[in-house]
């Protein structure tokens, strides 16, 4: 159960091994499967408690808000624990989350469903704030993007899965039980379905609990090795003197990047089964949305593991899928129907390669601010609450599709900017 601690100059030859790779792929495994089972939980908790949009993307907002006040914590727990430990701990959590979230929506106790979100969230946020900066920086700096896009697919495989067998476990038939729940003869009757129905979710999730526990403490005695940032990732690199984190504009330009993009990644994900429902699309139909956006997204990781760095660098690859976002936006905002949503999907492929360009961006050169700066962009994750909060309160009173575009361009121009420009800025090497 011991660690190494690594060095330079050995660090990148011992830890770039296959093992931590694939250690490292397991647990964005795990990020994906419970990350995306957001969109179709959406559709599950607005009928199981009986709620309107604004009320059931709560899922979203809170989930994604756990990130925001905890990612600082983190850090500082992965400076007393290592980033070994931590991720360990970060699982622990996630598994008393899930035990809290199955047995409070067995019971229709929707704030304390939410709760147990938010603990998931917790989890996720120390683990997430561990293994970003741990990939950056297992290998050269410049080349992050591709072994970022190896940990995307593994995600995204595992977030592709996560509609249909949530789906197949819990939404089977939700057509038919939607009007079962309607036509219901007495309050009584509609409630004792509402339980049924919700009480199918309670086990998944403790069976989810158990399999948590059990990859902790695979992890705990795993070869995986520790990585001190402060020597694999020298501020020298990009000229920096000393100073502190205001001192590093391309990190802060990188967190409002960050930001916007899990904003544009959610509403591409999530939201794309109300989206398809705002077209008047069947819910059996929609259910099955968020896994289109997951396999376009696939093929943008797998675009970008072999463009990256040998053919494009991953800023130009970022600026690219910036301009790719912005033109599918347009589409879906000029058409109807499943061709609209089919412009949505493809978001998937143009926001493939963005997190994995924009975080070692963002963190390089930080050295001995590292895991800090990595907490502020995990932070930055908030946006994937705010963004689809700001759609689900403003199609109430605009055109839905016209809100959706307008919401998403910016946030791509932006992108844009920082692919561009935005990451060099205060950097004083070629």
């Amino acid at each position: 159960m011991s660690s190494t601690t690594l060095a330079t100059g050995d660090t990148h030859a011992q830890a770039s091994g296959l093992v931590p790779m694939l250690i490292i792929g397991l647990l964005f495994f795990i990020f994906g499967f419970v990350t995306w089972l957001n969109g179709p939980l959406i559709t599950f908790v607005k009928l199981a408690f009986s709620l309107d949009d604004v009320n059931a993307f709560l899922v979203p907002m809170v989930f994604y808000c756990s990130y925001f006040f905890l990612a600082l914590p983190s850090s500082a727990v992965l400076k007393r624990t290592g980033m070994k430990k931590g991720m360990a701990l970060g699982l622990f959590v996630m598994a008393v989350g899930a035990v809290l979230f199955g047995q409070f929506v067995s019971m229709r106790v929707y704030g304390g469903a939410l709760s147990g979100l938010f603990v998931i969230g917790a989890g996720l946020a120390l683990l997430q704030t561990a293994s970003n900066p741990y990939i950056s920086i297992l290998g050269p700096i410049d080349s992050a993007a591709q072994r970022i896009a190896f940990m995307g697919i593994c995600n995204k495989i595992a977030g592709a899965l996560a509609p249909f067998v949530f789906g197949w476990l819990v939404l089977s038939g939700i057509d038919t039980f939607d009007q079962q729940v309607k036509a219901a003869p007495t309050p009584e009757a509609r409630e004792a379905l509402l339980n049924t129905f919700a009480a199918k979710v309670h086990m998944p999730y403790m069976a989810m609990a158990g399999l948590l526990v059990v990859l902790a403490v695979w992890v705990l005695r795993s070869p995986l090795p520790e990585i001190k940032p402060s020597g694999a990732n020298s501020e020298t690199e990009i000229g920096h003197a000393k100073g502190n984190l205001l001192s590093f504009p391309h990190l802060w330009l990188g967190v409002l990047c960050l930001f916007l993009y899990v904003g544009v990644e959610v509403m591409a994900g999530d939201a794309i089964g109300t989206y398809g429902q705002g077209l008047g699309l069947p819910l059996d139909a929609t259910k099955h949305f968020t896994s289109y956006t997951l396999i376009a997204m696939l093929a943008g990781y797998l675009a970008g593991l072999v463009l990256i760095p040998k053919i494009i660098s991953q800023q130009s690859y970022l600026a690219v899928s910036a301009v790719l976002g912005a033109i599918f936006t347009i589409g879906a905002w000029l058409t109807t129907g499943y061709t609209s949503v089919g412009f949505v999907a493809a978001l998937g492929f143009a926001n493939a390669m963005m997190w994995p360009a924009i975080f070692p961006l963002a963190i390089k050169g930080l050295g001995r601010w590292t895991e800090a700066g990595s907490a502020l962009l995990i932070m930055a994750i908030v946006g994937g609450a705010l963004v689809p909060q700001a759609f689900v309160h403003l199609k109430q009173h605009y055109d839905f599709q016209l809100v959706f575009m307008l919401l998403m361009v910016p946030c791509y121009l932006y992108i844009l900017f920082y692919g561009l420009r935005g990451h060099r800025v205060g950097q004083h090497v070629p």
